[in-house]
């Protein structure tokens, strides 16, 4: 392995996590009510993160605080059928930060945060998350980022 793919590997696993702090934000801030950017403080004082990781935490739980009625409309027109309120507070969660991310990282591939994001609800949400979670940022996709398709 070359020291650019250990470089690449390594900037993956970083990003997971740094996805993966995102999305544990976002479920939290929205369970207490507290607000995203106000748990994000509380939380990532204690979050060993480096600045990279950081920072993409900090462009999504921004974008969340700043546009959850932009992104959630945009979830909305994506799951005609299921109304967000009765979508599992994982999915919900997941869905939100893939969508921040879609919005407020526009030079993150949209295929890197839908790979992201059903790893995500695969591993906190039920059984059929991961599927749900491809079909909805699939057509999210579509809708924000067509040429990416």
């Amino acid at each position: 392995m070359t020291e650019r793919e250990r470089k690449q590997r390594g900037g993956t696993t970083a990003r997971r996590q740094a996805r993966d702090q995102a999305f544990k934000v976002a479920y939290q801030g929205a369970l207490t009510g507290d607000g995203y950017t106000a748990t994000w403080t509380a939380v990532g004082a204690e979050a060993s993160l480096s600045d990279d990781q950081r920072e993409l935490v900090d462009d999504v739980v921004g974008w969340l605080e700043a546009h959850v009625a932009e992104v959630d409309a945009v979830l909305v027109a994506a799951c005609a059928h299921w109304p967000l309120e009765r979508l599992a507070a994982t999915d919900r969660s997941v869905l939100r930060v893939a969508v921040a991310e879609l919005m407020a990282r526009p030079g993150t591939p949209a295929r890197v945060v839908l790979d992201e994001a059903i790893e995500l609800a695969r591993r906190y949400g039920s059984a059929e998350s991961g599927g749900f979670v491809n079909g909805v940022l699939d057509q999210v996709v579509r809708r924000l980022r067509p040429e990416e398709l």
